[in-house]
């Protein structure tokens, strides 16, 4: 098959094809003699295997490593177990900075009660605040009397 039925076969974009095999995930298909790549069923079946690794979050490295050991049926595969261990810490991490992640977001919503102008609205001013510099802060944001008076 040439490099479009691939793709609808593993419902992949030519592009992101071409780029596997630039990246080393796919082997370099054959070509025919009018210079076209043709691909067989283990093309089919390895760009699966690579699609599935992206939607579980892994990284083209650690799609390599994979692949190593699905290329080397005999290797014992503690280093697969390894790496999946060690990928479930980064899941359970992206998980927390998810989870605060969303923690910022409902305090901010809660800054705007009901629909009001823009230059008013507790989330722009929220996000305009928190973007800004430690120590800096708009002219909107001093508290009257916090200082105290000089004495003279």
């Amino acid at each position: 098959m040439k490099i479009g039925e691939l793709g609808v076969a593993a419902q992949t974009q030519v592009e992101t094809i071409r780029y596997y095999e630039r990246e080393g995930l796919l082997p370099q298909a054959p070509r025919s003699e009018g210079n076209y790549r043709i691909y067989g069923p283990g093309h089919v079946e390895r760009l699966a295997f690579v699609r599935h690794c992206r939607s579980l979050d892994m990284t083209l490295d650690e799609i390599r490593v994979l692949l190593r050991f699905k290329d080397e049926p005999q290797a014992e595969c503690g280093e697969v177990n390894a790496l999946l261990d060690e990928h479930i810490g980064h899941v359970a991490t992206r998980i927390r900075e998810l989870k605060q992640l969303q923690k910022q977001l409902k305090a901010l919503r809660e800054q705007c009660g009901g629909a009001a102008d823009s230059a008013s609205c507790g989330i722009l001013n929220g996000i305009t605040q928190s973007a800004l510099p430690t120590g800096v802060r708009s002219a909107d944001a001093h508290v009257p009397g916090a200082h105290g008076h000089r004495r003279r």
